[in-house]
This record gives structure tokens, C-alpha cells and sequence, in this order.
């Protein structure tokens, strides 16, 4: 695939297929590819979906960019892209493996959270070991098993919920999750889903405390153990993502881009960009092939 100027973002909402279950579908690249085409979508397109892939390649080799990071997936290879990150398959869709596609909320909480389902991007790496591999195996093959089987009721998509849950709690032990709660606990969920919310209206940690009933030491804290960073950094770096995102992938002006992040003139977000990368927003655009 060759890129030339900016390749504009697809939001991409979840349309269900006719007569599948309510929430996740299982498929195939062919499977997939039929997908898109029934919805009118092109397969390669730049897209920021808002639901989650979970992709696990069983031959061949699949090349695919996840929010500026190249990725080559080969056989045992998984990839999560999570609801409102950027990615595009950059080569034909003709490997073998399984594509899973579920909305957020889907799965429990605690399963979310245990699994790591609101964190940052995947990376794909080999599952080490045969016993490990098979068991992926396995549990993907029950998935897609009672996925085809679906009778339409209740009580099967719970069995599909479950089968789903056991998938990615156990890829979260496979690539070394510690199992247990959330680091950084309540405060830094409950911080990290307002950063989420509201980090085109604010940069301040003082305003994230305020309106979560938090010190911003706690809100520090919380942020140094659930994401190695501090709160302003954890904030700066989502504004970051989003400013790298849009100077990459639209024409927008530098300037249009800083007003929409929040901050007040180009020139504050000009000094902010070149503080986290050293390079003007200009600069970052040019240098990354647009």
C-alpha cells in the first residue's frame, strides 16, 4: 500500500450484520473483507472504529499501522485495536486467521479491567510456548464454534460473553498482565476515562482533582502506578496522540488543530508540540511521508 498525502480518518461505527449476535461477531479475512464491502467501507481506509478488533493470524504474514506504529504480524501473532485508535491493514487481506469484533461494554467490568480492554495499544508478540499457543487456539475455535451455532437466544450470547471473557483474560496473562486489580485502582480508572472525556477541554491536573473529589498528589499517584507517568504527563500525552493523529491524517492547519486540543493559540500549542517532540507541528507533518 502506498501513502500519498493525507489519508483522511474514517470513523467507522459499529452496523451489525444481518442475523449475527447482538454486540460480537467472529470472522474470517474473507469474512471480513465482505464486510466492509456490504457496508460500503473500503477494507484498507484509514479508520478509527468504535468497537474493538481483536485480531489472531494463524498463517501468513499481515501488515498493519496502529496510531504511528508499523506492525508485521505472523502466524500466532495477535493484534488488539481498541475503540478510537487509528489503524489501517497495509497489505492484502489474504492471510489466514480470525478477526473478532465486539463493542465496548460487552464484556463485565471486571473482565474488562482484568483483561486490560481500555489500555493503550497491543503488541503483537508470539505466544512463547505450545501449551499456551493451543489454549489461544482452543478457546478462539469454541468462540467462532458457538459464534456459528447461535440460536438467538439470551443464553447463548452469554455463552458467548463468557467464552469472549476467558479469550482475553487469558492473552492478558499470556503477554505478562500481573492479574490483579487495575494499578493505580478507583482514582486512576475514574481519572483516566475523564482525561478520555475531557482532554480537549483541559490540561490541568488541578481540574481533573477538582472534579473527581481527588488531590492532585493522589491524582499523581494514581497515574505513576496504573500508566508509569504522572497525571500532567499522562494528559499531555493523550493530547499528544490526538495532535499527532490530526496533523498526520487531515489537512487541517497546525493552528485549527491547537484551538481543537484545547489550547488557546498556535502559538502555546506550536511550543507544546515542540517541548514533547522537538519538532513544530510542521515539521512532524512533513517528516511523516504527508
Amino acid at each position: 500500500m502506498v501513502r500519498t498525502g493525507h489519508a483522511p480518518i474514517v470513523t467507522l461505527p459499529y452496523r451489525a450484520g444481518v442475523g449475527v449476535p447482538p454486540g460480537v461477531e467472529v470472522l474470517d479475512f474473507p469474512g471480513l473483507l465482505a464486510r466492509a464491502h456490504g457496508h460500503g467501507v473500503d477494507p484498507y481506509s484509514l479508520r478509527r472504529p468504535g468497537f474493538h478488533v481483536l485480531i489472531a493470524l494463524r498463517s501468513g504474514t499481515l501488515r498493519c499501522s496502529l496510531d504511528f506504529a508499523d506492525h508485521v504480524l505472523g502466524p500466532g501473532d495477535w493484534l488488539w485495536v481498541r475503540p478510537g485508535q487509528v489503524q489501517r491493514y497495509d497489505s492484502p487481506l489474504d492471510a489466514e486467521g480470525r478477526i473478532v469484533l465486539f463493542l465496548p461494554g460487552f464484556l463485565d467490568r471486571a473482565t474488562a479491567e482484568r483483561a486490560g480492554a481500555d489500555l493503550g495499544v497491543w503488541r503483537p508478540a508470539s505466544v512463547p510456548a505450545d501449551a499456551e499457543r493451543g489454549s489461544l487456539r482452543r478457546l478462539l475455535d469454541l468462540l467462532e464454534h458457538e459464534y456459528t451455532a447461535w440460536d438467538g437466544r439470551d443464553g447463548h450470547v452469554a455463552v458467548l460473553r463468557h467464552l469472549l471473557a476467558a479469550l482475553v483474560v487469558r492473552l492478558a496473562d499470556v503477554h505478562g498482565a500481573d492479574g490483579g486489580p487495575v494499578a493505580g485502582g478507583e482514582a486512576f480508572l475514574r481519572f483516566r476515562s475523564a482525561v478520555e472525556r475531557d482532554f480537549t477541554r483541559s490540561h490541568r491536573v488541578e481540574d481533573y482533582a477538582a472534579g473527581l473529589g481527588y488531590s492532585v498528589r493522589t491524582l499523581t499517584r494514581a497515574s505513576r502506578a496504573g500508566a508509569g507517568v504522572g497525571a500532567k504527563g499522562y494528559i499531555d500525552d493523550r493530547v499528544l496522540l490526538e495532535a499527532k493523529r490530526l496533523l498526520v491524517h487531515t489537512d487541517l492547519p497546525a493552528g485549527v488543530i491547537g484551538l481543537r486540543l484545547g489550547f488557546p493559540e498556535a502559538t502555546v500549542f506550536t511550543k507544546f508540540f515542540r517541548r514533547h517532540t522537538g519538532r513544530t507541528p510542521t515539521a512532524f507533518r512533513l517528516s511523516s511521508g504527508s
